[in-house]
């Protein structure tokens, strides 16, 4: 699995270390796992709910994190190593910082349905990103993206990474075989 890591890694650093003003994150899905949140409490790494309020505090082992990543460090390896194809979390390429990041993100949290109730949409399971993306039009593309450059996932198959960009008004998918 180490081996595999370390493809995945190449990957999603890509960018980032050619740019300097690029920053990677990950959102985690406390949900998927209750490894997840304890995980975040017991090594103490920058953890910030994407829930708001009360419900942050109320929900706090099931919320949805936004934690920046760097590469080489415990907590990259050991999301990768368990949570890769087990839909734990995507990640995040951006160059603003991550109070604004974190405001941006959290917009996206809560939708409303036709009759005015409130819903979580949890875009951040890679399972539903998947399938969301691709049927968002331009106008949904450029809100949902923001101050985000990349989007990253795994694909069905694990094997593969999915990497999405904004471009030329359309979403850009590119799938890596790692």
């Amino acid at each position: 699995m180490s081996e595999d890591v370390g493809k995945i890694e190449n990957q999603l650093w890509q960018s980032v270390e050619n740019d300097p003003y690029l920053k990677l994150y990950a959102i985690l899905d406390a949900a998927r796992d209750s490894r997840i949140h304890s995980h975040l409490v017991e090594s103490g790494v920058e953890a910030f709910s994407l829930f708001r309020g009360d419900k942050a505090r109320e929900l706090a082992d099931v919320a949805p994190y936004l934690v920046p990543l760097h590469r080489g460090e415990d907590l990259v390896r050991w999301l990768l190593t368990h949570g890769w194809g087990n839909s734990w979390a995507i990640m995040v390429e951006s160059s603003v910082d991550l109070k604004k990041l974190r405001r941006h993100l959290q917009a996206f949290v809560m939708v409303y349905d036709p009759q005015g109730k409130p819903l979580y949409f949890r875009y951040y399971d890679p399972r539903v990103l998947r399938i969301y993306l691709p049927t968002c039009r331009e106008s949904e593309l450029k809100t949902l993206f923001g101050p985000v450059n990349s989007f990253y996932s795994e694909a069905e198959d694990p094997a593969y990474l999915v990497h999405y960009a904004f471009a030329g008004g359309k979403l850009v998918e590119r799938r890596v075989r790692l």
